[in-house]
């Protein structure tokens, strides 16, 4: 298995649809994230909790249709885990209300995360989805800290707007510190990098924290990465919409699958001529997604980027 993705789940919702009334989208980054590596070619294994109900069933459906293992389907319950419930625009963007669905129970556990599934894997990774005060934060970081002691690459997914810690920004911040030193791979988006002190002062927390490679996404401006010293840039592309739902979670998973496509097995692997192979891939991946405003039939393929690359 190349991933093995873990998170909980997000519904997004149609701009003025009626309550239940959800976009065609996966949903939650850790979902996406794996759908979107399949169809670049990886093969993906997603650890979730989902529901016995309209969603839930969409949700198993549509992981399957993409080839991604729902690695513990005796997971799905009565009632489907939401982080938030997630409105977009008319123009892409997204409207957050942090909430949990009345009857929400079935938080992922730390004895979910099974080491047999991990050894198996390549990559694994988490969303910051599952980086919130419940039973589901004990199994991520157990996930990438399992990970990290195997000789695993661990990603991660920050989103501040995810992360549900009781404190505020600042306990949001340390906790998402706690896990730095398991992390190889970090992706962050460019409106919260500043939570991280902004991108100067990223060369030191990578330091600090022995983080490989970090990810600025900033939309149809591109991306920025920094590589053991370096800042690699890749240019934007102009769109109808910045922030769809699956645009940042298509870069990441088409930089992961490009990655791997090269052989990468281990953060030391990496060279700055990969990482600006990769982020160009994915780049290019968010880019073909967010022209569809991040519908999961828009995540692309590998043969569509290549086209594309051509």
């Amino acid at each position: 298995m190349d991933l093995y993705s873990i998170g909980e789940m997000v519904i997004d919702f149609i701009p003025g649809s009626e309550p239940g009334s959800y976009l065609q989208n996966a949903g939650g980054a850790p979902a996406n994230l794996a759908i979107a590596a399949a169809r670049c070619g990886l093969d993906a294994g997603l650890c979730c909790s989902v529901g016995d109900d309209v969603f839930g069933r969409f949700l198993l459906d549509t992981l399957r249709k993409n080839n991604v293992r729902v690695l513990r389907p005796e997971l799905c319950r009565e009632a489907v885990t939401t982080m938030a419930f997630v409105t977009l625009t008319e123009t892409g963007d997204r409207s957050f209300t942090f909430a949990r669905k009345p009857g929400a129970d079935m938080f992922l556990r730390e004895e979910d995360v099974r080491e047999a599934d991990i050894r198996e894997s390549v990559i694994v990774h988490a969303g910051s989805c599952s980086l919130s005060a419940s039973p589901a934060a004990e199994a991520t970081v157990r996930a990438m800290d399992l990970g990290r002691k195997l000789g695993k690459l661990v990603s991660f997914d920050l989103n501040y707007r995810d992360v549900m810690w009781p404190g505020g920004e600042e306990a949001c911040a340390g906790k998402v510190r706690e896990i730095l030193p398991d992390v190889d791979l970090l992706k962050i988006a460019d409106e919260e990098i500043g939570v991280l002190g902004g991108e100067a002062a990223i060369p030191a927390l990578m330091e600090q924290y022995g983080v490989t490679l970090v990810v600025e996404t900033r939309g149809s401006r591109g991306a920025v990465g920094f590589f053991r010293g370096e800042r690699i840039e890749v240019p934007g592309r102009q769109a109808r919409c910045v922030d769809a739902t699956g645009a940042g979670d298509a870069f990441w998973g088409g930089l992961l699958a490009q990655l791997r496509s090269r052989g990468v097995t281990r953060a030391a692997e990496l060279t700055e001529d990969l990482v600006r192979e990769a982020m160009t891939y994915g780049n290019v991946g968010g880019w073909l997604c967010v022209q569809e405003k991040g519908a999961l039939s828009s995540l692309p393929t590998r043969e569509e980027v290549e086209r594309y690359l051509a």
